[in-house]
C-alpha cells in the first residue's frame, strides 16, 4: 500500500470524480484509475461505486478514508519534522478564527509568516468559537482565535488571553438612538435584535447580560456572520451588539456605548499535544510561546 494510492483515494472521495481527482493530483486519469484498482485488489474490496454519472464511496471506502487521511497527515508531518531539524519550516498550517477577531491583525500576521516561511501551505477556517475549539482538540486545525464571555474558558486546549473588550450597540444611522452617547440594556430590550444563532459564544454573552438584568428581548433575525448582521442593521431591520474593537471595520451603521454592556475575552488556542513546526513558528510570530498547559 503506497502513499500515492492513498492520495488518489482521498482526491476521488473529495471531488467525487476520477477526472477531477486526476487533475488535482497532476496525473493522467488512466494512471490514477489503475492505482486505485490495484489497491482495491490488494484490499479485496471495492472502495468506490462507479456509474456514468457519479462516483461515491462504498461502505468499505468510507471505512478506509479516515485512516488514509491520517496516514497522509502523518507522512506530511514527518517530512515537516525532518525539514525543521535542518532549519526549514514547511508543511501546512490550518488556522481557525471567529469573524469578529480584533485583538490580532490576522492578515498582517499571515503576511509576516508567509514572508518568513514561504514553503508552508496555509488554510483558514471561519467559524464559531465552540466549533473551533473542538476542531483544535480533534487536530483538524492547529491554531484558532476565539471570543468568549468572561464566564467561559476554552476547555481541553492550551489558551492564551489576547484582550478583553466590551460590546456596543450597533444601529442604523437614522435610528432614534443614533444620537445618544450611551444607552442601557433596559432601553435596548424594547428593540428588535439581529444576533448570532442561539447557543453560540457570541450570542451567549448578550443573552446572559439581558437575563442577569431581568430583561427579555426579541431576536428577530439570526445570522451567522457579523458583517451580514451589520447589513441588516443598516436596513433598519433591528439593532445588534458587537465588540467595540471590531465595529470600526463596519460601514453604514452607528455605534453607541452601552452603560451596562457585557464583556468578552479573545483567546488564541492550540492543541495540548505536540505542535507542528509551522504552528510553533506561527505562534512565535505572535510572540506567544507554545508552552503546554499542564492543568
Amino acid at each position: 500500500m503506497e502513499l500515492q494510492q492513498m492520495r488518489y483515494i482521498v482526491a476521488v472521495a473529495e471531488t467525487n470524480s476520477f477526472t477531477r481527482a486526476a487533475e488535482r493530483c497532476l496525473v493522467v486519469q488512466s494512471a490514477l484509475s489503475h492505482q486505485i484498482a490495484r489497491l482495491e485488489r490488494e484490499l479485496g474490496a471495492r472502495l468506490f461505486d462507479r456509474t456514468s454519472r457519479r462516483v461515491r464511496l462504498t461502505p468499505a471506502g468510507a471505512a478506509f478514508l479516515p485512516a488514509a487521511r491520517q496516514c497522509l497527515d502523518a507522512a506530511e508531518r514527518a517530512a515537516a519534522e525532518v525539514a525543521a531539524a535542518v532549519g526549514e519550516v514547511r508543511g501546512r498550517l490550518a488556522v481557525g478564527l471567529i469573524p469578529t477577531v480584533a485583538a490580532v491583525d490576522i492578515p498582517r500576521a499571515l503576511r509576516d509568516f508567509r514572508q518568513r516561511y514561504p514553503n508552508v501551505r496555509i488554510s483558514l477556517r471561519v467559524g464559531a468559537s465552540d466549533e473551533l475549539v473542538e476542531q483544535v482538540r480533534e487536530g483538524a486545525i492547529e491554531v484558532a482565535f476565539l471570543g468568549l464571555p468572561t464566564t467561559a474558558h476554552p476547555q481541553g486546549v492550551n489558551a492564551h488571553e489576547l484582550a478583553r473588550d466590551r460590546l456596543v450597540a450597533v444601529v442604523a444611522p437614522d435610528h432614534l438612538l443614533a444620537g445618544e452617547p450611551t444607552v442601557s440594556l433596559r432601553r435596548l430590550s424594547s428593540e428588535a435584535f439581529v444576533d448570532l444563532p442561539a447557543g453560540t459564544a457570541g450570542r451567549v454573552q448578550s443573552d446572559h447580560a439581558f437575563a442577569a438584568a431581568g430583561l427579555s428581548r426579541d431576536v428577530a433575525f439570526e445570522v451567522t456572520t457579523a458583517d451580514f448582521m451589520a447589513r441588516l442593521v443598516e436596513q433598519s431591520l433591528g439593532v445588534a451588539m458587537l465588540p467595540s474593537a471590531y465595529v470600526p471595520q463596519l460601514i453604514g451603521v452607528t455605534t453607541i456605548e452601552v452603560s451596562d454592556a457585557p464583556a468578552r475575552v479573545e483567546y488564541v488556542v492550540w492543541s495540548r499535544g505536540s505542535l507542528t513546526p509551522a504552528a510553533t513558528a506561527f505562534l512565535a510570530i505572535l510572540d506567544i510561546p507554545a508552552v503546554l498547559d499542564t492543568d
